[in-house]
């Protein structure tokens, strides 16, 4: 799931774009829109920085074991 908020609410592990930037980036191509560029020589831009947040509270009402080395690679781990 892309959105932080699938692991906030409960699910086990999030992992897609961060959505603070999906959004800066839906703003720059809105001021060259308004700037008069034409949408098709815009360039399409892909994310560049991912995600991962963790539920271990989901985890241990699963009866799962989350390894530690995926620990250590998350952004967020909630408890």
């Amino acid at each position: 799931m892309a959105f932080p908020e699938f692991a906030e609410e409960g699910g086990l592990i999030a992992y897609g774009p961060n959505v603070g930037d999906m959004f800066q980036q839906a703003g720059n191509v809105m001021v060259k829109v308004l700037r008069g560029v034409a949408p098709g020589e815009i360039p399409i831009e892909r994310p560049v920085r991912f995600e991962m947040i963790v539920n271990r509270k989901t985890a241990a009402s699963l009866g799962l074991v989350v390894p530690r080395s995926l620990l250590a690679r998350a952004d967020k781990v909630i408890e």
